[in-house]
C-alpha cells in the first residue's frame, strides 16, 4: 500500500547525500537547536532579505547534496486553542512546497516541543496525508503512483518506534482513504470485498465475505431492505465483510467494530434532491475506518487484544424495487421497525450487524462494541467538519470509554467531541402505534431534527436489542457510537480518514503522552 520507504535517522549534517531536501517544522527559527546550525544560518540569511520567513512556508538553499530547506512554521503553540494539529498542518504545507520545488527524497525534521509529546508523530501523519495518491490514479496511471522516492523522519530518540508507528498508521489510513474516497463503481460492494481480501492477504487478519442474498435476507433483514433495489444489479449487490484479529497471549479486551458501508446514497425513495447527492460515494467512510483500524492492528500485532470488524457494504439505490417509508421490517433482534425515511439507511445497514456482534459479545472477554458511520449531517452541524462525535451507552460511560478515546485523539491530532444519549432520543424512536416497536427515523433530514445525531444511536441500541444490556441488566455490554461524518472531508479532495487514528490508538498506545 505504500510505494516508497520511510527512513528513520537520528543524525543529520550538511554533507548528507541520502536526502535532497529538509522540511523543517517548528514554531520559530529561534527554537532550532545547535545540531541544525547549518539550517538555522541559512534561514536567518533568508530572513534578512524576506520578512515573510517565519510567517509562511519559505524555501532556502543549503550548501551540499541536500540542496534545500523548506521551513514551515507552526505559528504560536501556547494559546488556549492551540493543539498538536499545528505540527501536522505545518508539515503538510511543507510537503506541498517541497513537491513543487522538485524534491523527491525529503527529510522531515520536527523540533520537539515539551507541551506536545507526540508532535513528531502528528507532523509525520500530516506530511504523509499530502503524499497519498488516490487508488484510481495509482491503477490508471502507474507512472504517478508515488510522489516521492523515499521519505525520511528525524528524531533524536526512539526513531525506530516513530517509523514503526507512522508506517503502520499510514498504511491503515491508506486503506481507509482507498475504500472511503474511491468512486461508487470502483468501490461498489463486491469491489470493496475484493479490495479487502487483497489488502489482508498473507496477514494475521482473517477475512470472510457474505454475498449470498438469501443468507443476507435471513441474517441481516434490515440491510437486505436497503439492498433490495441494488440487488437486481450484480455489481451493486450487498456484501457483509468481516475481519478477525487475535493477538498473542491471554485476551484481556475484545473489540467489535461495525461500520456503515453505503457505497452510494441516492437517498432511496426519499431521494436527495437539490444537488445534495454529490459526494455520497463517501458514505462508506465508517466501514472504511473499520478496515483501516484492522490494517493498523495487522501491522503492529497488539497482544492480548481480540477484534472483530464488520463492514456492512450496500448501495442505497432508487427504483421500482426500493424499500419505502411506512414499511415495517423485523430486525434480527425481533424488533418491529417502521421506516420513516429511506435516507436513514445507514442505521438500517448496521443494525443487524450490531445485533450479531452483540450476540458474540455476550460470550467474549471484556467486550466493547462500536458502530462507526458517516451517519448524520447533524454531526457536522453540531461540531463542524473537523471533529468526530462519540457517545456511550450506560456501561461504556461508566468505563469512561469516550473520555479515553478523546484523550488519545487530542494527543495524536485526531480529535473528537463527546455527546450524550438521553431519554428524549429513546422517546423519539419509540413506536408511535401498535404496529411497530421502533420508529426508524422522522421524515425530515437530521439537520432539521432536534438531537439529530444522538437519536440514531438510540435507534441502533433499540433495533439491535442492546437496550436489554444496559445498566439495568445483569448482562451489561459496553457500546459506543461514533459518528465520523467529518471523515468525508475535505470534499473535493483527499479525505483525512478521521477517527482511524484515535480508535486504533485507544487499544495500541496505552500512554500516548510518551513516545
Amino acid at each position: 500500500n505504500m510505494d516508497f520507504p520511510i527512513v528513520g535517522v537520528s543524525r543529520v549534517d550538511a554533507s548528507s547525500n541520502v536526502f535532497d531536501g529538509i522540511i523543517l517544522v517548528t514554531d520559530k527559527i529561534e527554537s532550532i537547536g545547535s545540531e541544525f546550525n547549518f539550517i538555522k544560518d541559512a534561514l536567518l540569511k533568508l530572513k534578512s532579505i524576506d520578512d515573510s520567513v517565519g510567517k509562511d512556508v519559505a524555501i532556502g538553499t543549503i550548501d551540499g547534496p541536500m540542496k534545500r530547506v523548506i521551513f514551515s512554521p507552526t505559528g504560536p503553540l501556547d494559546r488556549d486553542y492551540d493543539d498538536v494539529r499545528r505540527f501536522g498542518d505545518a508539515a503538510g504545507k511543507g510537503v506541498e512546497r517541497a513537491l513543487s520545488a522538485g524534491c523527491k527524497k525529503p527529510l522531515l525534521v520536527t523540533i520537539k516541543d515539551k507541551r506536545y509529546k507526540q508532535c513528531s508523530f502528528a507532523s509525520a501523519m500530516g506530511a504523509l496525508q499530502k503524499l497519498y495518491v488516490p487508488l484510481e490514479i495509482r491503477e490508471a496511471l502507474p507512472e504517478k503512483k508515488q510522489k516521492v522516492e523515499k521519505f525520511g523522519l528525524w528524531s533524536k530518540e526512539n526513531v525506530e518506534y516513530l517509523v514503526q508507528m507512522t508506517s503502520a498508521f499510514e498504511k491503515g489510513k491508506i486503506v481507509s482513504r482507498d475504500i472511503g474516497a474511491s468512486d461508487p463503481e470502483r468501490m461498489a460492494p463486491p469491489k470493496v470485498a475484493e479490495y479487502v481480501l487483497e489488502a489482508f492477504r498473507d496477514t494475521c487478519v482473517k477475512v470472510t465475505v457474505e454475498s449470498d442474498l438469501k443468507v443476507i435476507e435471513k441474517n441481516y433483514p434490515c440491510l437486505a431492505a436497503v439492498n433490495r433495489c441494488a440487488s437486481v444489479i450484480d455489481r451493486h449487490g450487498a456484501r457483509v465483510v468481516r475481519l478477525f484479529y487475535e493477538g498473542e497471549g491471554p485476551i484481556t479486551n475484545t473489540v467489535f467494530l461495525v461500520g456503515k458501508g453505503v457505497t452510494y446514497d441516492t437517498g432511496g425513495a426519499d431521494v436527495k434532491a437539490g444537488g445534495n447527492m454529490a459526494g455520497m460515494h463517501r458514505d462508506k467512510c465508517g466501514a472504511a475506518t473499520v478496515a483501516g483500524i484492522l490494517k493498523i492492528f495487522a501491522e503492529l500485532k497488539p497482544k492480548h487484544l481480540k477484534v472483530c470488524g464488520t463492514m456492512s457494504m450496500v448501495r442505497n439505490s432508487i427504483g421500482a424495487n426500493c424499500y419505502v417509508a411506512d414499511e415495517i421490517i423485523t430486525s434480527r433482534a425481533g424488533v418491529r421497525l417502521r421506516i420513516g425515511n429511506t435516507d436513514a439507511e445507514g442505521r438500517m445497514a448496521m443494525a443487524d450487524c450490531l445485533c450479531e456482534a452483540k450476540e458474540e459479545a455476550l460470550a467474549a472477554i471484556n467486550p466493547q462494541l462500536y458502530t462507526l458511520a458517516t451517519l448524520t449531517g447533524h454531526a457536522i452541524l453540531a461540531v463542524g467538519p473537523n471533529y468526530t462525535l462519540v457517545m456511550d451507552n450506560g456501561p461504556a460511560k461508566e468505563a469512561n470509554n469516550s473520555i479515553m478515546i478523546q484523550i488519545k485523539g487530542h494527543v495524536l491530532g485526531d480529535p473528537c467531541e463527546m455527546s450524550t444519549i438521553r431519554r428524549e432520543d429513546y422517546e423519539f424512536h419509540t413506536g408511535k402505534s401498535e404496529y411497530e416497536d421502533v420508529l426508524q427515523a422522522g421524515n425530515k433530514p437530521s439537520t432539521q431534527t432536534p438531537r439529530g445525531h444522538q437519536g440514531p444511536a438510540a435507534f441502533l441500541i433499540m433495533a439491535s436489542g442492546l437496550d436489554k444490556h444496559g445498566l439495568d441488566s445483569n448482562k451489561q455490554l459496553k457500546y459506543t457510537h461514533v459518528d465520523n461524518a467529518a471523515a468525508v472531508f475535505p470534499f473535493p479532495g483527499i479525505p483525512e480518514a478521521k477517527a482511524t487514528t484515535m480508535l486504533a490508538a485507544r487499544y495500541i498506545m496505552e500512554n500516548p503522552h510518551h513516545n
